[in-house]
């Protein structure tokens, strides 16, 4: 039976369009939809990973979130693909609290704890009934208390777990402050009325405060290093591992040095300073 020729010239004209679809589709790059908090680690990713992703053909794309609960439920989800705001303590206890199956990729450089004051210029100026204010999450919380012991102005009771202490594991507060935990964002809208706050390097950023102007900024312990994280499933995957490799990349560590950044005042990671320390011996 013969098709005619109008059918014909139609189902070849189709046939194009099918062929050029699928070519174009092949040509499309893969999307990466990270998750990240207010702050400096979405222009970390727009700086640092997004231009060497682009150039192994992935389509980068930042979704930002006002907290730290919505990304990793958006991970788990499938409505992001990663998410680069938060530190390994963080991520686990989140993780086991809400059932939620995330694995960290990678460490990166991270902005850490403040203790930040309008008011005083020095820890030695705060004095009894001063209010300082923490973020009120169980993990972030713990940090910003450890981070005050290590300040001496707070002691803990004896035999606690200080990965989930709290207020009431206080033991000692000799200059009588009072802690008022609120939500991390807050935190530096708080400086105008309490007498210092202990506020995450990612809000310290987003709000305009200077690192450097923190009456003492923390020094990290490696597990509260910012990371990558996506679905533990996901681990093996190619766009997982193209991550990393952008990740450990000289590119990376060239941007996060370029001094024109704020990211060269970041704490690295111990896998970066050790690269960092093998480049200038070479």
């Amino acid at each position: 039976m013969r098709i005619p020729a109008l059918v014909a010239k139609l189902l070849a004209a189709a046939a194009l369009a099918a062929a050029s679809l699928a070519a174009s589709a092949q040509i499309t790059p893969n999307v990466i939809v990270f998750g990240v908090a207010p702050g400096p680690y979405g222009d970390l990713i727009k700086t640092a990973i997004q231009p060497g992703l682009e150039k192994k053909g992935y389509k980068v794309v930042l979704k930002e979130f006002s907290d730290y609960v919505q990304p990793n439920l958006a991970l788990a989800n499938g409505s992001i693909d990663a998410n680069l705001f938060q530190h390994r303590l963080y991520l686990e206890k989140f993780s086991a609290d809400k059932g939620l199956k995330l694995s960290p990729v990678i460490n990166v450089p991270t902005a850490g704890l403040g203790l930040y004051s309008n008011r005083v210029k020095a820890i030695d100026a705060l004095k009894k009934g001063d209010i300082v204010t923490l973020a009120n999450d169980p993990t972030n919380l713990a940090h910003a208390l450890r981070f005050l012991a290590k300040l001496g102005l707070i002691t803990f009771r004896k035999d606690i777990d200080l990965l989930t202490a709290s207020e009431k594991d206080i033991e000692q507060n000799p200059r009588g402050l009072v802690f008022k935990p609120l939500e991390a964002a807050q935190l530096p809208r708080t400086l105008d009325s309490a007498a210092a706050a202990v506020v995450n390097g990612n809000y310290a950023i987003a709000a305009g405060l200077s690192l450097s102007s923190a009456l003492k900024l923390e020094e990290l312990d490696e597990n509260i290093k910012n990371l990558v994280a996506v679905k533990t499933e996901d681990l093996d995957k190619p766009f997982v591992r193209d991550i990393k490799a952008v990740v450990e990349s000289p590119e990376f560590l060239a941007a996060v040095d370029d001094p024109k950044h704020i990211f060269k005042e970041f704490q690295k990671p111990d896998w970066l300073k050790a690269k960092a320390a093998k480049a200038k011996h070479k």
